[in-house]
């Protein structure tokens, strides 16, 4: 048997750090026993998916090391490799189900199914389906299908006892079945979800074993049984340990930059980012802190994980990535190395445009415009708050552009600034006063080129950092938080 591991990213954001950890482990364990690795891309959310996050992925993915040898932009035996591209195949096998009475057919609206958990969570029940399309009688679900009703199709789950599995790395797992929802196998739209496509997929593409967070462990019964109603002989299950801030909380961008590009931009070694991922968990068994993906892979061992939470630091990583720097690379390689992160022809070309009409000497760029290249800038704090708006209200502010532009499907200068417009006129600021704190976020200075342009060149992850520390420079507590949420409930959003 071939040894086939995956990793599924579903193209809805930015590369995310978890999903270059999962593919590290997955592709790991497949080349130290000489097997293959799988891309594929989940983008059966339709709504949210993106050719430009798709691309993103694949081109971290890629900046960090890891090639596969299957997947969309590189074809293989088991294509195609995206999910939207295989919706015949899904849809044949969830109405096979219901066929032989592994799953049936629910009519129930979104209206009827949130009322029915405001009920569930009033009598204080956890809020679970009720198995309302269980009850309907075969002339009932005919006479919906021949008026055609929208409908879903669900998986039938066992009302009383237990599921028990053999997890990889945990040993016996048990989940009693009441903890367990009827999975939604098709949406409404045609379309199917996770669980669905992935056991599909899997057996199709021959995975011998997935390796995945352990935010999955509870899911992991109504996976598995999938694979019996359908039949098919399940991959070997494992799941890795969730990474986490240094304050032990689950890894978010909240407290922690997580996108892969963050770090492209802000200038690590694709190298020393990945002997960083390899260490959340697992270790050489020499210890060494520093080791390349080959020498990962000839002394790998997913036995040998840890099940703690493994911590990412980015002081840590900063400290792993300098050594990387001065041991591995020559003079002449880390000048290249400059080279190809900013200092080339492409970016000067963006960056020189706006700086040219402000500059009288050569020397004049690296202050005016040295937030280009930079990571984090320095600032006095009290300059985002020295406006004569309400520090109270530029915090809000600030707070909802952040959220704002985390929505953006398409990060472009128009865009950007439609969004600055849009949360200025919400909380009743002149565009240049709510542009002042955003000024010093990015660029660190009062005055420079065009902010919004400058966010442009530099990307969605950069610019969206400056903006979290600037919010962090303010302060939120938790209190103000929670507010700020729910006031954001309020905000009419253009995204």
């Amino acid at each position: 048997m071939t040894i086939r591991t995956r990793v599924a990213p579903s193209p809805t954001g930015d590369p995310h750090l978890g999903t270059a950890y999962i593919a590290l482990f997955n592709y790991c364990f497949a080349k130290q026993q000489g097997g293959e690795f799988v891309l594929r891309i989940e983008d059966t959310d339709q709504v949210r998916s993106t050719a430009e996050s798709e691309q993103a992925i694949m081109d971290s993915l890629r900046w960090l090391g890891l090639n596969w040898d299957h997947g969309p932009d590189v074809g293989g035996e088991f294509g195609p490799y995206r999910q939207s591209e295989r919706t015949e195949l899904y849809q044949k096998f969830a109405h096979q189900l219901v066929e032989q009475g592994k799953a049936f057919y629910c009519f129930a609206t979104a209206e009827e199914l949130d009322q029915m958990r405001e009920e569930q969570m009033a009598e204080g029940l956890r809020p679970k389906y009720d198995g309302r399309g269980l009850r309907l009688t075969a002339e009932e679900v005919q006479a919906n299908l021949d008026a055609g009703k929208p409908y879903v199709i669900r998986m039938m789950i066992p009302e009383e006892g237990s599921f028990k599995f053999n997890d990889y790395l945990r040993g016996e797992i048990e989940i009693p079945w009441e903890n367990v929802d009827m999975q939604v196998l098709l949406k409404a739209d045609g379309f199917p979800t996770y669980f669905m496509a992935n056991v599909v997929d899997d057996h199709h593409m021959q995975i011998s074993h997935i390796f995945r967070g352990e935010e999955w462990i509870n899911s992991a019964p109504k996976l598995l049984k999938l694979y019996e109603d359908l039949g098919w002989e399940a991959p070997v299950l494992g799941h890795l340990p969730l990474l986490r801030n240094p304050d032990k909380s689950k890894l978010s961008k909240r407290k922690n930059p997580t996108s892969i590009n963050y770090y492209k931009e802000m200038g690590f070694l694709p190298e020393a980012v990945l002997n960083y991922l390899g260490r959340m968990g697992w270790s050489m068994p020499d210890e060494r802190e520093k080791f390349t993906l080959a020498e990962m892979i000839e002394h790998f061992d997913m036995k040998r994980v840890s099940l703690g939470g493994p911590v990412f630091d980015v002081d840590k990583l900063s400290w792993l990535n300098g050594l990387w720097i001065r041991e591995n690379l020559t003079d002449e390689e880390l000048i290249q190395r400059f080279v190809d992160w900013k200092f080339n022809t492409q970016t000067l070309s963006r960056v020189l445009p706006e700086a040219k009409t402000r500059i009288n000497t050569l020397s004049d760029l690296v202050d005016l415009a040295g937030h280009f290249v930079g990571g984090i800038p320095s600032y006095d704090p009290a300059l985002l708050t020295a406006g004569k708006a309400d520090d109270a209200v530029i915090t809000q502010a600030l707070q909802f552009f952040i959220w704002e532009l985390e929505k953006l499907r398409s990060w472009n200068k128009s865009e950007i600034f439609a969004i600055a417009k849009s949360v200025a006129t919400f909380h009743e600021l002149k565009i240049k006063e709510f542009l002042e704190p955003i000024f010093v976020a990015i660029t660190g200075k009062t005055s420079s080129t065009s902010v919004v342009d400058a966010m442009e060149v530099l990307g969605s992850d950069l610019s969206r950092a400056r903006l979290r520390v600037a919010l962090n420079h303010v302060g939120v507590s938790k209190k103000q938080a929670k507010k700020l949420e729910k006031a954001y409930r309020e905000y009419p959003t253009i995204g």
